[in-house]
């Protein structure tokens, strides 16, 4: 029974990183990884989706030549050489960890899956690990809805996604949030017919419902069908075809010569053997963890996507920075400090942070809110990208910023300067007073909190 300081479970963007702090703290660590080393992020997520959403850019940018004053002729999408690129990107990010992890002195890596045999003990493989000090961070899968006849036909995932190489004549997409919308639109500039299915009455649900009606806005525009509050009763295969059957108020079918399952993620903890480490989940499988992400048995922490608490690379990072400040460094840092934030990675894409107004409405906080067209910022019209707006909220009585949504160009990297001001807890006048650098859409903040008016207590219908 090897015996180690530590046991890393799985190698997303929490684990490794945690590996080599305690590594290098001359810990003797063992990591386990059943599949590719990087986690979601590297292999099926944010690298090789932003890979293929800038190749997707770039054909949508020279079929508009003509706005910007010249002609590129036919734009015509090599699939094949797409998806190379992604792979090579990939590729090397894939392997730069695997190699790191393996170089490492004082760390082992096991290639297995891994079992809880006890609350001390992992099954790797034919061996078992024993350590007092566990730290499971093996991430999540896609879910896959009870659709009648759903498993007569083929489907594709975020995960299968990867291996197309062909441009699907018509991609049926069910699910309208950040997985939907990013294949959808790309996979439209790549040259495919899409339909968007979503459940809900709009896309994006958590989001404003501003933001979601632009978003809709701009895929239309693209020439995305979307249907809404449509209820999936089945799914078969005719000829060539998926059929969809949905009801949106009435029955109907949708045809299309592919179908993308994106209706949300699910752990990967249903064959860790948690129930004999007695390790505590929730209703949908998230292990349940404190303020300092320990599990419900001491010595067991939970990182990233398994654990509930955020389902981004962003989160799953800080989750690390979390357990290794507080181990090893003497701080005290918490879950519950960090401020929520996220983008959607469409054209022209969306950041936000803190409250929406729905949030800051039901928090019953007197709020500000400012709000500027992207039309109106001089650096997105130069760039001939005019879609979307700037909105931010703030308390009228304390002058803390609530939150801010920026959907449109270079909104994913201009909403960082709320969300730094946010963790510096400044009032919005700081921002207000910054002089920011022309032509930039960070400029135009200022110019957003110049006219602030109260928050309406209901939107308006």
């Amino acid at each position: 029974m090897p015996r180690y300081d530590a046991i890393v479970i799985g190698t997303g963007q929490a684990g490794p990183a945690l590996v080599r702090r305690m590594a290098g703290l001359g810990m003797r660590v063992a990591v386990v990884e059943r599949s590719r080393f990087g986690g979601t992020c590297i292999n099926t997520g944010c690298t090789p989706t932003k890979t293929l959403v800038a190749s997707a850019y770039a054909a949508h940018v020279a079929r508009r030549g003509a706005d910007y004053g010249f002609s590129a002729g036919e734009i015509k999408v090599d699939m094949k050489r797409v998806k190379a690129r992604k792979d090579d990107v990939v590729a090397r990010s894939n392997r730069a960890v695997e190699r790191s992890l393996k170089n490492l002195e004082n760390c082992r890596v096991y290639e297995a899956h891994a079992r809880f045999m006890s609350p001390r003990e992992v099954q790797v493989g034919g061996e078992i690990l024993t350590s007092d000090r566990i730290f499971i961070n093996v991430g999540g899968r896609a879910a896959v809805p009870d659709i009648p006849g759903l498993e007569q036909v083929h489907y594709l995932t975020n995960s299968s996604m990867m291996d197309v190489d062909f441009v699907p004549r018509h991609l049926l997409v069910l699910g309208g949030s950040y997985i939907g919308l990013e294949f959808g639109q790309m996979y439209r500039r790549f040259g495919s017919e899409v339909t968007i299915v979503e459940l809900g009455s709009r896309l994006v649900s958590h989001e404003d419902e501003d933001v979601s009606a632009a978003i809709a806005e701009i895929l239309a525009r693209e020439g995305i069908a979307v249907r809404l509050s449509a209820e999936c009763l089945r799914i078969g295969k005719q000829g060539d075809d998926i059929v969809m059957t949905v009801d949106c108020g009435g029955t109907s079918e949708l045809r299309g010569s592919h179908l993308l399952i994106a209706t949300g993620r699910r752990p990967n903890t249903d064959d860790l053997g948690l129930d004999r480490a007695e390790v505590a989940r929730d209703e949908r499988g998230y292990i349940v963890v404190d303020d300092e992400l320990r599990t419900s048995v001491p010595g067991i922490w939970a990182l990233g996507d398994c654990n509930g608490k955020g389902a981004f690379t962003h989160t799953s990072w800080n989750d690390y920075e979390i357990v290794a400040a507080n181990l090893f460094d003497g701080e005290k840092r918490r879950v519950s400090d960090r401020i929520s934030a996220h983008a959607l990675y469409i054209d022209p894409p969306l950041g936000r942070v803190g409250m929406t107004e729905a949030d800051a409405r039901k928090s019953g906080r007197p709020a500000l809110i400012g709000k500027l067209a992207m039309e109106d910022v001089s650096r997105a019209f130069e760039k001939g990208e005019t879609e979307g707006f700037m909105k931010i909220l703030v308390d009228a009585e304390t002058k803390e910023i609530l939150g801010a949504s920026f959907l449109g160009t270079s909104g994913d990297e201009a909403i960082h300067c709320v969300l730094d001001a946010m963790y510096a807890k400044a009032p919005y006048t700081l921002l207000k007073r910054a002089m920011h650098i022309h032509p930039t859409v960070a400029e135009f903040i200022p110019v957003a909190l110049e006219e602030l008016v109260p928050l309406p207590s209901a939107i308006a219908r």
